[in-house]
């Protein structure tokens, strides 16, 4: 663990929350986990320690986690940072939070800040400075959430997410994987992408009927010289289909097949290739060519 740059003390082993105290928490506020939020709260301390431990925090990142929910991973990465942004959306869960912590790690309580927000609608402002992401991101929002926040927040330069098995696979498929489509191409926008772990159904209360997987990035410079919507709209088109090749995918884009096929030899991209082969450099070199195509066609 981290040593605290400013002279604090860790919280130990102690302060942290497993199964009983978890149940306790949530039947004294009333809290019944909801499909709804994503809501499986994480009671093993061994687990929340190991997520952390992936993170490779420095002393001075400020973390935002998303669905702190009772604070399991929260009272773990107090330690370990100089400050917790915590985005909570259930009220309830946001208002006992400060208490927990105050309750279980008093001398890490001002490092903690809890917002009252969407994940989805939270600002950069808000966040400002924030520098690593760690959560266990609630299932039905993870791929939303996690490009959201690399979009508002230039700031954030790695990140650790805990999601379904499933959506794991597809944030860090490659090109020419079987998962490889929309969230792929997007988040390698950002960052590079890469399995770092899986995650057991018993360690989650209620349990999951679906396995979990660790997800880590880290920013890297993104393209220039071309606009990040113009080429997410590249994407959305050549997996709307995801059969057909991107001559035919990238039709109703470019206007025409035939216009299509222009562009696409332009960017030296050949026609019959299929959206799930092209790396994100191909569709950047897509959107730059049509951009080009079109300031022609203007001319």
């Amino acid at each position: 663990m981290n040593d605290d740059p400013r002279g604090g003390t860790p919280a130990g082993s102690s302060a942290l929350l497993g199964p009983a105290d978890v149940r306790r928490m949530a039947e004294q506020l009333g809290v019944r986990p909801t499909k709804k939020l994503g809501q499986n709260f994480v009671h093993d301390a061994n687990t929340v320690r190991r997520i952390v431990g992936a993170a490779d925090l420095r002393p001075d990142d400020v973390v935002v986690e998303v669905g702190p929910g009772l604070g399991s991973l929260t009272l773990a990465l107090l330690p370990a940072c100089q400050r917790v942004l915590a985005v909570e959306i259930d009220p309830v869960l946001a208002d006992r939070l400060p208490r927990t912590v105050a309750d279980r790690a008093p001398e890490l309580r001002d490092r903690l800040t809890v917002l009252h927000e969407d994940a989805l609608r939270v600002t950069g402002d808000q966040l400002a400075g924030a520098t690593a992401l760690v959560a266990n991101l609630p299932y039905n929002v993870a791929v939303p959430v996690v490009l959201h926040l690399l979009a508002e927040v230039p700031t954030l330069r790695t990140a650790l997410v805990m999601v379904q098995a499933e959506v794991a696979e597809r944030l860090a498929a490659g090109p020419g994987s079987r998962v490889y489509g929309v969230p792929s191409v997007k988040a390698a926008w950002y960052a590079d992408v890469r399995r770092a772990g899986t995650i057991p159904r018993g360690v989650f209360w209620p349990v999951p009927n679906v396995d979990s997987g660790l997800v880590a990035l880290h920013r890297r410079d993104s393209p220039t010289g071309v606009d990040r919507d113009a080429v997410f709209r590249v994407v959305d088109a050549a997996f709307a289909q995801r059969r057909k090749t991107l001559r035919a995918a990238l039709a109703g884009w470019a206007g025409s097949a035939a216009r299509a096929e222009r562009i696409l030899l332009a960017a030296d991209v050949p026609p019959a290739t299929r959206g799930e082969q092209l790396p994100v450099d191909g569709f950047v070199r897509i959107a730059r060519a049509e951009r080009i195509l079109l300031a022609a066609e203007v001319g």
